[in-house]
């Protein structure tokens, strides 16, 4: 079995990305409440390269382009799910919504869905395509990640295996935490973003914030949605080239560096920001501080990018 390369188109649809960001909020409802996959995220063109291309250079990544209504993908789904979380870490799984991301599956050259790759130090290796048996699937991937060990193209120290050299780790089938462990604002606001509604799944955010200052669960959950709630109708291509034209346009700058956070590249958000306070003053410099400070409570207290962005923005302001 050979990797194949890959290059990726950088179009994206409007109404693709806008199902991919429900999707993403589904998914964050999901970890707030324990019943995700820890080693798993949602991806499209706007993070393919950093979680998928730039991730597989120090992990295995097996990419999984499914349809939500999909009952052969949902198995699929389910099956990779539970083998990913059972690895400790070993590979990660990444999802693409077929539907959402058109264009991402047409450069992927993917005949049907649901299909797996298997992505190897920025290489794709096909593999089973349509409807697959869990005993199957995983006897697949066994037999992938010990001819890719062979070939040495795994990235350094990886065992070969799917389960690592211990075996699996003992774990919770994904999606079956007890009701009880579920906080019921998470519960509520899951509801909310499971019909669409961000503006119910806000307040319910809002509220938990303004009860309890120091509820950084809350607070963070508060930031995803209005994250992804602000990029609903944002255009990729046109928004970076709004900010690169007009480098005094404050509300351009804080849209690229919400679309850097929504992909993963925080520094760069950060840094974007941080570059816009010292160039702004009064009621400007107030909006993009206080933007600034939402997008640190994406990240888990005390993460040393946050940290060292804090004295960054300290430094700028004074």
């Amino acid at each position: 079995m050979q990797p194949s390369d890959f290059s990726p188109n950088s179009a994206v649809d409007l109404g693709a990305r806008k199902a991919a960001m429900e999707r993403e909020a589904k998914q964050r409802a999901a970890e707030s409440s324990g019943r995700s996959n820890p080693y798993a995220v949602n991806v499209d063109e706007t993070n393919f390269q950093a979680q998928v291309l730039e991730r597989s250079m120090a992990v295995p990544v097996v990419l999984a382009v499914l349809t939500g209504w999909s009952e052969q993908s949902e198995q699929v789904e389910n099956t990779l799910d539970k083998l990913s979380a059972a690895s400790g870490g070993n590979w990660f799984l990444a999802k693409v919504d077929g539907e959402a991301s058109p264009q991402l599956v047409q450069a992927l050259r993917v005949p049907t869905a649901p299909m797996i790759i298997v992505v190897v130090q920025g290489q794709l290796l096909p593999g089973p395509a349509g409807p697959v048996p869990e005993d199957q699937l995983t006897g697949w991937l066994v037999e992938a990640f010990a001819a890719l060990k062979e070939q040495g193209a795994l990235p350094p120290d990886h065992p070969g295996t799917l389960f690592g050299e211990d075996g699996p780790e003992p774990v919770e089938p994904v999606g079956e935490q007890a009701a009880a462990d579920v906080r019921p604002i998470d519960a509520e606001a899951q509801e909310s973003l499971e019909r669409g509604d961000f503006d119910a799944a806000e307040a319910v955010y809002a509220k938990a914030v303004e009860a309890d200052p120091k509820d950084t669960e809350s607070r963070s959950k508060l930031a995803q949605v209005r994250l992804v709630r602000r990029l609903r109708t944002v255009d990729m291509n046109t928004a970076r080239q709004a900010a690169a034209d007009t480098p005094d346009n404050v509300d351009a700058q804080l849209t690229v560096a919400d679309l850097d956070m929504y992909g993963g590249k925080f520094e760069d958000a950060f840094e974007r920001l941080i570059a816009t306070v010292k160039r702004t003053r009064d009621d400007d410099r107030n909006k993009v501080r206080a933007h600034l400070l939402e997008l640190f409570d994406l990240l888990p207290p005390g993460d040393p990018r946050v940290t060292s962005a804090r004295r960054r923005l300290t430094s700028a302001l004074f």
